[in-house]
């Protein structure tokens, strides 16, 4: 009893994970030389980081919530095989050898690259604009529990039992003298009144208001200062052909910020506060200013999805370099799919 089953012949031709593919091997033959300089030459045979970086995909755009979990998603499923790159009789790898290859190969700079390659798309079919950006940040929950937060002079000692009952009631902790012991760049803060203060990080990202894509990232210790900071720094890397405007919710109205984007040439449209706002007439007075303010709010559409979908809600990454990686690769996953829904390719009902 003899078969042969063709992957290739499995998959619909109008599947919408057919046109990602291809446009993803693109991107990847582009990376060649990144992805020569990180393979191992020497020792047993690795993931090939092609195929780990299409499986990061893959459990981006499907919420797959582990690498476990993952890995027998791609052994079972013969459209994830086939999208990967593997073949009906090729064994998957284990997932112990997954997820050694990912921390030693997937660092920051290669989804960053990656990232800056699809940007790059978006700009040659004329996706994005280089002059009307939006800014705003996010917290990202950290894989820490309150119980690591610590006094940073503690002397560490050992407690019976893995989950013992801590009582924190009358203790006085902060970032200044204290520190989580399971995810040191976790920081204790809340975003608002009255919300309850968390181990998080904090994500930044610098939108297009053309379509909405996302054209910079950046991760950062969560602070009441960091969101504006992290902004110009984005705004910064912009490469500016014409004088440039930025939309900003109330967060960003403070002297430092709206100063800081004049001297970079940019007109900061920044939602003014009621009172003692750095905001003044000569920003407010043109139509732009409206538009802008209007426009921003489709920041929240990239963190939604990313935090839903994505899986960014609450990252399984300890420090700043895995989960910048990670946050690169759920925004390029977000643009893929964004690219795709307005070049009509792709359905993203179902993600």
């Amino acid at each position: 009893m003899f078969s042969t089953i063709s992957l290739e012949d499995r998959v619909p031709a109008k599947h919408l994970l057919r046109k990602l593919r291809s446009l993803v091997d693109a991107l990847l033959a582009s990376m060649s030389a990144e992805f020569e300089a990180v393979y191992a030459r020497r020792g047993r045979p690795s993931v090939p980081p092609e195929m780990l970086l299409k499986a990061l995909l893959l459990q981006i755009l499907f919420s797959i919530r582990s690498e476990r979990l993952l890995v027998q998603a791609i052994d079972d499923n013969l459209l994830y095989r086939w999208f990967v790159g593997l073949n009906i009789e090729d064994k998957v790898w284990d997932h112990s050898t997954f997820s050694a290859n990912r921390q030693r190969l997937f660092n920051e700079e290669l989804a960053r690259v990656f990232f800056e390659r699809v940007k790059s798309t978006a700009q040659w079919v004329k996706l994005t604009s280089d002059e009307h950006f939006s800014v705003d940040g996010t917290l990202i929950e950290a894989w820490a529990s309150q119980k690591s937060f610590k006094r940073k002079d503690d002397g560490h000692t050992p407690t019976a039992g893995r989950n013992t009952e801590v009582d924190f009631k009358g203790q006085k902790r902060s970032n200044d003298t204290h520190a989580s012991t399971t995810d040191p760049d976790a920081r204790l803060f809340k975003k608002a009144q009255g919300d309850k203060s968390r181990l998080c990080h904090m994500g930044h990202i610098l939108m297009d208001n053309r379509h909405g894509l996302v054209v910079d990232v950046e991760i950062t210790h969560a602070s009441g200062t960091a969101e504006r900071h992290a902004a110009l720094k984005m705004l910064e890397r912009q490469k500016r052909k014409a004088r440039l405007t930025v939309g900003a919710d109330k967060g960003y109205d403070c002297r430092v910020f709206v100063q800081g984007c004049r001297q970079l040439g940019i007109i900061p449209h920044v939602a003014a506060k009621a009172k003692h706002s750095a905001i003044d007439g000569r920003s407010q007075r043109h139509k732009g200013y409206q538009v802008s303010l209007k426009v921003r709010k489709r920041i929240e559409e990239a963190f939604g999805w990313v935090k839903t979908v994505g899986g960014l809600a609450k990252t399984k990454l300890i420090g700043h370099a895995k989960l910048a990686g990670q946050a690169l690769m759920c925004f390029a996953a977000y643009n893929l799919v964004r690219m795709g829904s307005i070049g009509g390719w792709w359905d993203a009902h179902h993600v």
